[in-house]
């Protein structure tokens, strides 16, 4: 970043994404959206600095944390359950897409070659699924439509990115030559690398987070891990994606084993936070490079630019309704056992997740990533951003619209999975306590109030398994829950009273204060998820 102001806009972009994330919470619309309005009105701003990217480290700068972070948190159980749809979501759309994009271009601009028109395609293919899929949660959509989302999410960025890396070295060789056997050949070698890759660093990380049982220090080694796989992987030319995506699958599946209950819950904040930072520089940044890329397409006709973005961001959703539908409906009708063991979903299900392919971080950061001498830069640059405007924006806000109309069913079967799980939790803890009974350091009181507290908990989930709410259980809980608020309030009043009185000192009232915070959490937890 060039300019005398450069550290006074650093905090004042900071200063934006905070009032815009607040924005975006005050009004229950996913946060990317509000980021991107910021990042067009920005662009706007007269007389701002330049800002000029190196494209070499944009992927290494904003893809792994992102990845990482993104895989950590997959549901393995109901991704492979679903694999069949995600892989063709995922794999099946992405070159679809690839090679709708590239037709469509090579036919707008005939002069623009193959090789760089399939390099806009490879880079608007993969849908960002944080907005979708905080919409289709919030909404109650069923379950299997989020995991479907969060799933293609996850391994298109790995599928388009790896398409996205060999277009872009067929630019590189004179007359473009493009050829899809090889791209195929590479596509394998490549994706198997980097499993090998991210699963050979997840497990030394693993075993070196057993061994340190140091908080700080355990979540930096995540955060480093998340960079060094895919700096490894890109050393030895295989994909650098797919290693920090197993890498985060990986280690999500191990955390609870290898780390402990605070290096779980800080470390779930610093990930959060660090992602959101990373969405936010990315779509303000982009901001900031409109006005030096529009100037450099002054020299078209802006009419034609505008047509452009229109007929590129149209064929993109278009796309996904053609390939959604039939990729549902022809395997069933092919298939009688694929059709007995999973019936075609509903149209207005399949309708969704056509409507879902909002673009987001992945094809910014990859539009960015271009070599400053590649073909078309800026007008690649300003597609992408074009289509995530229509598609986040256009698609995101009518997303609750569409799901309002279509009048789905809200899927509730999480909540009864939920309450097996507490339910066999609160049966091995009574388990246990009848096993610790006759020792020696388990008074007879202790044991008798907490025999009490979890026969309690046993009833109460045991009922709402079954369907069958005991009013008493539930008023007793939210009851409790209320009055356990409101004695932590006064709690926290009287520490800070103590505090500023000198009874005690700052360190002592912050100890307490932060196990008061902690039992605020997981009440408040609690309640949300109920």
């Amino acid at each position: 970043m060039h300019g005398e102001n450069s550290l006074e806009l650093i905090f004042v972009l900071l200063g934006l994404m905070t009032v815009l994330a607040a924005l975006a919470r005050r009004t229950q619309i996913p946060y990317p959206i509000f980021l991107l309005l910021g990042g067009l009105a920005i662009s706007f701003i007269p007389k701002l600095p330049t800002v000029e990217l190196d494209p070499e480290m944009v992927f290494l700068l904003f893809l792994p944390p992102i990845l990482t972070s993104s895989a950590y948190n997959t549901p393995i159980r109901d991704f492979k359950r679903n694999l069949r749809p995600i892989l063709l979501l995922s794999l099946g759309l992405v070159i679809f897409t690839v090679l709708g994009i590239g037709v469509l271009m090579h036919f707008l601009i005939p002069q623009m070659p193959w090789a760089v028109a399939f390099v806009l395609g490879a880079i608007l293919a993969p849908p960002d699924a944080i907005a979708a899929t905080s919409i289709a949660e919030r909404l109650g959509l069923p379950k299997r439509i989020v995991t479907i989302l969060e799933g293609e999410s996850l391994v298109n960025d790995a599928s388009a990115l790896i398409i996205y890396r060999a277009a872009i070295a067929a630019v590189a060789v004179v007359g473009g030559h493009f050829s899809l056997l090889e791209l195929a050949r590479d596509f394998v070698w490549v994706s198997l690398g980097g499993i090998a890759v991210g699963l050979a660093l997840g497990f030394v990380i693993n075993r070196m987070v057993t061994w340190l049982s140091d908080t700080p220090v355990e979540i930096l080694l995540t955060l480093i891990g998340s960079f060094a796989a895919y700096v490894i992987a890109e050393q030895f030319h295989l994909s650098g994606v797919l290693a920090s995506v197993v890498l985060g699958v990986y280690l999500g599946r191990q955390s609870p084993k290898a780390m402990s209950a605070q290096s779980r819950v800080e470390s779930k904040v610093v990930w959060e936070t660090l992602v959101f930072l990373i969405n936010g520089t990315v779509f303000l940044l982009i901001g900031l490079q409109l006005p030096s890329v529009l100037s450099s397409l002054k020299a078209d006709n802006m009419q034609n630019l505008l047509g452009y973005a229109v007929a590129v961001s149209l064929t993109v959703v278009v796309l996904r309704f053609v390939w959604v539908f039939p990729a549902s409906y022809l395997p069933r009708i092919l298939s009688r056992s694929l059709r007995e063991r999973d019936p075609p979903p509903s149209w207005k299900y399949l309708t969704v997740i056509s409507w879902t392919g909002m673009r987001g971080i992945v094809s910014l950061a990859a539009a960015l990533s271009l070599p400053l001498e590649f073909p078309y830069r800026d007008l690649v640059i300003f597609l992408t951003f074009a289509v995530i405007l229509v598609t986040l924006v256009g698609q995101g806000l009518s997303l609750p619209w569409l799901i309002g109309k279509l009048d789905l069913p809200k899927d509730t079967s999480h909540h009864r999975e939920e309450s097996w799980a507490r339910l066999t939790a609160a049966r091995a803890g009574l388990s246990k306590l009848d096993a610790l009974e006759g020792e020696d350091w388990a008074k007879a009181g202790q044991v008798s109030a907490l025999r009490s507290r979890y026969t309690n908990l046993q009833e109460r989930y045991s009922a709402r398994f079954w369907g069958q709410v005991h009013e008493h259980h539930e008023e007793n809980s939210e009851a409790f829950t209320r009055l356990r608020f409101t004695l932590i309030e006064a709690e926290l009043e009287s520490l800070v009273e103590m505090r500023d009185n000198g009874t005690i000192n700052d360190e002592t009232m912050r100890n307490i204060q932060h196990e008061l915070d902690l039992e605020w959490l997981r009440l408040e937890s609690a309640g949300n998820r109920e």
